[in-house]
């Protein structure tokens, strides 16, 4: 009976270590946790070293460390383990998968945070901002576990992107779900960086273009370079999707439970949970960026594959074309349509602490908006941007397509 359930167990896994299973699973909690502990600000304002949402980030932070350093200590102890040759050597001492050293490095940081973040609060009170220097260290510790996820499955996905086997049931299993872990960790990490670009990448921000300068530097970085790396068909709309959902759907359940104020003063008299904003529609524009990848970055038929700098400006202008023509419309919306003030669109949400009656509640403030030969100068050197962005993360892509330890 026990042998059997062991088999039935390393069967579901295809091959697949254990701890990549663990460090996706951390990547996710950290990130929903992250999401939970803002809106708990934002709703209650009181917290402490084991609120709710803390609990949820520890333990994502110490699945992911447990886990990697069992691999670590593994591979480093079982000298004839055959995962061992593909192992990386760190200070002359341990062995272990890329992926894992930077699992355990980030859960370290971010359980270093914790104590570190109860001091913050104790000493000046409550967080004005996402990044103060205790969630900055967390922040650098969850991107840390996230990457570690990302580089895991990265390994185990070329390892087989390069192998000749033979096609059965049980090979083409494992590489189709290595192909959708890879989604879900890249995904996960692309919630991580939007929610900490959040501040400059709200609905009221839409209409200026310092929103669409932000969204230049990161976007095409990050999703070419996981789009370049994936094997799926359509990766980036894959992964938006995911992040998407992964943004939406927290947001969407919170919505419904009670939550009132501890801390005054109180301005905003709620009674349920405040959620996080509507993410950007990545998923629009990644859809024509799948579709250009390929047709110009893999080209079939003989034909051949556009420079590097070429491909990168016609992603960066497509890219942020259609953001603009999707995000200006849709902030509009968000802003200023009651339609958008409901439990979908989220636009209702205000925290305890701001005042309801705000007069740019519902209207673009006029910091917040340029004169059209203003906006269009800075929107030019947001393609530029895009362009460069672009440029590094094909570059990055290739690095990915070659990571296999």
């Amino acid at each position: 009976m026990h042998e059997s359930s062991t088999s039935r167990v390393a069967g579901w896994r295809l091959g697949i270590p254990v701890y990549i299973y663990a460090v996706i699973f951390s990547s996710f909690c950290v990130v929903l946790g992250l999401l939970w502990d803002i809106m708990w600000h934002m709703s209650i304002g009181r917290d402490g070293l084991l609120a709710p949402p803390h609990v949820v980030i520890y333990i994502g932070a110490i699945v992911s460390g447990l886990f990697s350093a069992y691999q670590i200590l593994k591979l480093t102890l079982t000298k004839n383990d055959p995962g061992r040759a593909q192992a990386v050597p760190f200070w002359g001492v341990f062995y272990g998968p890329l992926g894992a050293m930077f699992s355990v490095w980030g859960a370290l940081a971010m359980l270093t945070s914790a104590p570190f973040d109860d001091w913050w609060h104790n000493t000046y009170g409550l967080d004005v901002q996402i990044l103060t220097p205790p969630h900055t260290v967390l922040a650098i510790g969850i991107m840390t576990v996230q990457f570690g996820a990302l580089v895991g499955v990265l390994a185990l996905q070329n390892q087989l992107r390069y192998q000749t086997v033979t096609p059965d049931s049980h090979s083409n299993g494992r590489a189709s779900r290595l192909k959708w872990l890879f989604a879900l960790s890249a995904g996960f990490l692309l919630m991580m960086l939007y929610t900490l670009l959040s501040e400059s990448m709200g609905k009221h921000e839409s209409h200026y273009s310092g929103y669409y300068a932000t969204a230049a530097i990161i976007f095409p970085f990050y999703l070419l370079a996981v789009g370049r790396a994936s094997l799926l068909r359509w990766p980036i709309t894959i992964i938006s999707s995911i992040y998407m959902i992964g943004m939406l759907v927290p947001s969407w359940v919170l919505q419904n439970f009670p939550a009132t104020p501890r801390l005054g003063p109180v301005s905003n008299d709620i009674t349920h949970y405040q959620p996080f904003m509507f993410p950007l529609l990545l998923v629009i524009p990644a859809l024509a960026i799948d579709w250009l990848m390929q047709r110009f970055d893999a080209p079939k038929d003989g034909k051949r594959k556009l420079n590097d700098w070429l491909l990168a400006g016609l992603y960066a202008v497509v890219f942020m074309l259609i953001l603009l023509a999707v995000q200006w419309p849709f902030g509009e919306f968000l802003v200023t349509s009651p339609y958008a003030r409901n439990g979908v669109f989220l636009s209702y949400s205000m925290g305890y602490d701001g005042s309801p009656d705000w007069e740019f509640r519902y209207a673009f403030p006029p910091w917040l908006t340029q004169s059209t030969p203003v906006f269009l100068k800075n929107y030019g050197k947001a393609l530029l941007y895009a362009t460069l962005s672009a440029r590094v993360g094909l570059y990055w892509g290739n690095w990915m397509k070659r990571v296999a330890r």
